[in-house]
């Protein structure tokens, strides 16, 4: 059925939020800062949706559904999956970034101290370090930190000890069932802010930096876009084919997280949305809540290609400032290192830029390295915006691909999702659920 005029869809109203906002960031720089709260208190609201969603989802998905033995199975795949593809798109940012050369002509000037001096302070963390970080020593405070890779430990961990207990642990699985339904129903009501949360940030994003910073180091933005562009079609198109997946609804399904994330340059505001379309497309829960939480720490594709052309910008600018050149041998043997240090990504404040540096300082003449991410700094936010809705696409058609490779993927539902159809089918659904609880005698 067709919407009325004045009742547009969610994508639609966060795609006007964007134009509105960047047309008064652009009219009036002084309201695009003071309106800046409104995207704070929406990114609030997603952050406190999260923790209760995965942890409802993964103990439902896997002690509800006597998932244990696919667990290892699952985590398995799904590794697997994600360095195939964090690979695919280290190696594609190479190649575009050594075509266009954004950063011949770039000039490294010892500027920008501030920022220097900010990201000097934060570590990237070392492969033992990231293994460690995973097992949290209080699920209360990983809860409120928003730490998803922790949060899914614990739960999956949890979710074992239930099914365990046997029938004394139903109570607590049907419990967490209806939280989840909650959690969805809550998270429905804080879309209706969405439009306003992302013109907010728009506007503060114009507002600040202003139309002239899309000039500057504009080679560097249209690479980026250009290699995402590239990777999209090659990377994901030759999955969604493998796979199998029918393009257009799952465009359908992906539109409104996409552009949550790229709106907002977080992640999180579109992990819950993208949890609910995907369950909707035909992926299995307990797939749904295992894979695209850890994706959020293992398979961030956009952030990994970015790290790819940001490393080899900065060695190109440092060859036009001293005249030193990274050679093909060299920027393969950094892409190696991008591969193990941006797993270390989450969890670390300014992840990109921190394993950014952390690389650079490494292969680049001493100095340089600080300098030139403090160059990418001033942009690096319009990039954030590719690169993180790059990384929902991205784990949202992880869960496809597992659910695909355990053989549990509804391709009957898949190619409803978004129609009438699909209302019928959830009908149908409920009354089977219904008629199994009453044979049951619940």
């Amino acid at each position: 059925m067709r919407r009325q005029w004045y009742r547009p869809s969610l994508t639609v109203q966060i795609m006007i939020g964007l134009v509105v906002g960047g047309v008064i960031g652009w009219l009036r720089p002084d309201w695009g800062n003071a309106v800046y709260f409104f995207r704070d208190i929406f990114i609030n609201l997603i952050k406190s949706i999260i923790a209760p969603l995965v942890f409802s989802t993964i103990v439902v998905g896997i002690a509800g559904a006597g998932a244990l033995r696919k667990v290892g199975r699952m985590g398995i795949k799904a590794l697997v999956y994600f360095e195939i593809v964090t690979t695919a798109a280290l190696f594609i940012g190479l190649a575009v970034v050594n075509f266009t050369k954004p950063g011949a002509g770039v000039t490294l000037a010892s500027s920008h101290t501030e920022i220097i001096k900010t990201l000097g302070q934060s570590q990237p963390k070392t492969l033992v370090e990231t293994v460690v970080h995973v097992f949290p020593s209080s699920v209360i405070e990983a809860m409120v930190r928003g730490d998803v890779l922790q949060i899914v430990a614990f739960s999956v961990l949890f979710a074992l000890a239930v099914s365990a207990i046997g029938e004394k642990g139903e109570p607590i699985i049907r419990a967490m069932d209806s939280l989840s339904q909650i959690m969805v129903k809550f998270t429905n009501y804080v879309m209706l802010f969405a439009p306003i949360g992302v013109g907010a940030a728009m506007a503060h994003t114009i507002g600040t930096q202003g139309l002239g910073v899309l000039l500057n180091l504009g080679k560097l933005i249209a690479s980026l876009y250009l290699a995402l562009a590239i990777f999209i079609v090659l990377i994901f198109g030759l999955v969604i084919w493998i796979v199998r997946v029918p393009l257009r609804q799952f465009v359908r399904a992906v539109r409104e997280p996409a552009a949550l994330a790229f709106a907002t340059t977080s992640s999180e505001s579109a992990l819950p949305k993208a949890m609910e379309s995907m369950e909707r497309f035909g992926v299995p829960r307990h797939i749904v809540g295992f894979v695209m939480p850890t994706g959020y720490s293992f398979n961030l594709t956009g952030s990994t290609l970015y790290l790819a052309m940001a490393s080899v910008f900065v060695a190109q600018a440092a060859e036009t400032t001293m005249g030193w050149h990274m050679s093909l041998g060299q920027q393969i043997t950094m892409m190696l290192t991008l591969m193990l240090t941006s797993k270390g990504v989450a969890g670390v404040p300014r992840a990109s830029l921190v394993i950014l540096l952390g690389a650079l300082n490494s292969f680049v003449p001493a100095g340089l390295g600080p300098i030139g991410v403090a160059v990418i700094f001033g942009v690096d936010e319009l990039m954030d915006m590719g690169r993180t809705c790059v990384n929902v696409i991205g784990n949202c058609l992880a869960t496809i691909v597992v659910a695909r490779w355990e053989d549990e993927f509804d391709d009957a539902r898949a190619r409803v999702f978004g129609t009438l159809a699909e209302a019928e089918l959830d009908l149908k659904s409920g009354e089977v659920a219904f008629a199994d609880a009453v044979a049951q005698g619940d």
